[in-house]
């Protein structure tokens, strides 16, 4: 970060462009209000070139090289051109038509200034901000967001390979319960996070594009013949990647990005789960965290190493699903054919989306630096042999040994320490026999495990 960016970290009103730019920048190319620009810049073009191709009687069939100089317009798109568009709307105060004005200087010098009327033609604003909007975030998901929450899960699952083994006691409601592994439990995790990433990628990028208020009336009534329908199909899926949506109003229904921010906020709320969790088997000292010389976990007490990463991704982690809780439940509700309310809101996915970028960045350095501490595991094992209890009253049910629960229950729901020989005493009084004494005595909190 250089000097200038600095200062300017210092005074930006949100900690995404601040204190956490670094972490969240990568999202700048998409979310940002130069991407927006440049994205409706290469909807712009790149349906230009389609009408070209569509062969209307007006438009020329384009050459190869006409067509790699209109492209390069927005490949090559410059943050002095998009604060020329801000400039032009200035004036327009639209930015949709800025950019079309914008476009219409550079056809111009590519001399094809006889058809600039023909950029945007028969469209409205929304044409275009509803497949430049589910473009750019379709490929901030590919290039950004999968990726990293793909690194997060592989580390995740890494771990839980690492320590699949490692004995662990469990708890339910706080309280020492049937031991399970350390792997698994982090398996648990991954598992969830993959089931939930699976159903993200299965939500289609819809975008709008059919005029106006979604009939193509422009287009209809210049060219009553042409079959806009396919035309759009075709632009829409083939050209950009996206699905169009078919029935709309002048805007898209939304429906897809609601379940998007939805699919969003659900794996957002699993990692809220899995910090709480990591931060308790931190307080348990089940988890040690590895020592950077020069940090400072507290200013007052020095020996202090907090969990601090997993304390930020969550706090983070909370801010993303309250913002995307309202995208999902506000886009999909529009008055009659259109109301301006989407827009400014629109403007703000990135949002959401980089606070859960900061928050999974997080988690993953807080990951590389845990320990596990199996000395303190196994001693919480040995200090709680009053969870074999289970595995005992199930093998005497097998035997047919009466009211073998409350047996156990006598046993143990003393409110006192049960320790190992008090199992042992307790199964050598058994009316059972020996062969069946021996199988009980071979649990112990470590082995019972199951699966």
């Amino acid at each position: 970060m250089s000097l200038s960016d600095s200062v300017s970290a210092l005074y930006a009103l949100s900690p995404i462009d601040g204190r956490y730019a670094q972490q969240s920048g990568e999202l700048n190319a998409y979310f940002s209000e130069y991407a927006l620009i440049r994205y409706r810049v290469l909807v712009e073009v790149e349906y230009f070139i389609a009408l070209c191709e569509f062969s209307l009687p007006q438009l020329p069939l384009l050459s190869t090289e006409q067509k790699r100089l209109l492209s390069q317009i927005y490949q090559d798109f410059s943050q002095a051109e998009a604060l020329e568009i801000k400039e032009i709307e200035k004036t327009t105060n639209h930015d949709v038509k800025a950019v079309e004005y914008f476009l219409k200087a550079r056809f111009k010098k590519l001399g094809l200034e006889a058809y600039e009327e023909f950029i945007h033609f028969g469209l409205t604003s929304q044409d275009i901000n509803n497949t430049a909007t589910p473009l750019l975030l379709k490929e901030a998901e590919q290039n950004v967001l999968l990726p990293f929450l793909e690194q997060l899960i592989q580390q995740i699952e890494h771990f839980a390979n690492l320590w699949a083994n490692v004995p662990m006691l469990a708890y339910t409601h706080g309280q020492p319960a049937s031991p399970t592994r350390v792997g698994k439990e982090l398996q648990v995790f991954a598992y969830r996070l993959r089931q939930q990433l699976q159903s993200l990628k299965q939500v289609p990028f819809a975008a709008k594009f059919g005029g106006a208020t979604g009939n193509f009336n422009a287009h209809v009534v210049a060219y009553p013949a042409l079959d806009w329908q396919r035309f759009a199909q075709q632009f829409v899926e083939n050209n950009l990647g996206l699905k169009r949506a078919l029935w709309t109003t002048q805007i898209e229904n939304y429906d897809h990005l609601a379940a998007r921010f939805d699919a969003y906020k659900r794996l957002n709320t699993i990692l809220i789960d899995f910090c709480r969790d990591i931060w308790a088997y931190i307080s348990m000292n089940y988890f040690k965290q590895k020592i950077k010389a020069g940090e400072i976990g507290s200013s007052a007490m020095p020996h202090k190493v907090n969990p601090i990463d997993f304390e930020n991704a969550e706090g983070n982690l909370g801010i993303a699903n309250a913002i995307l809780e309202h995208l999902a439940a506000k886009l999909p509700i529009s008055r009659l054919q259109r109301d301006l309310t989407d827009s400014t809101v629109l403007r703000n996915i990135g949002v959401p989306l980089a606070h859960g970028l900061i928050a999974w960045k997080s988690i993953l350095k807080g990951l590389s630096k845990l320990e596990l501490h199996e000395a303190k595991i196994e001693q919480d094992l040995e200090n709680n042999w009053a969870v074999v209890a289970e595995a005992i009253q199930t093998i005497l049910r097998r035997e047919g040994y009466p009211k073998p629960y409350e047996a156990l229950k006598e046993l143990t729901r003393t409110g006192k320490r049960i320790e190992k020989a008090m199992i042992e005493d307790f199964i050598e009084s058994l009316q059972v026999e020996t062969a069946i004494k021996e199988e009980l005595k071979q649990i112990s909190p470590s082995n019972y495990v199951g699966l």
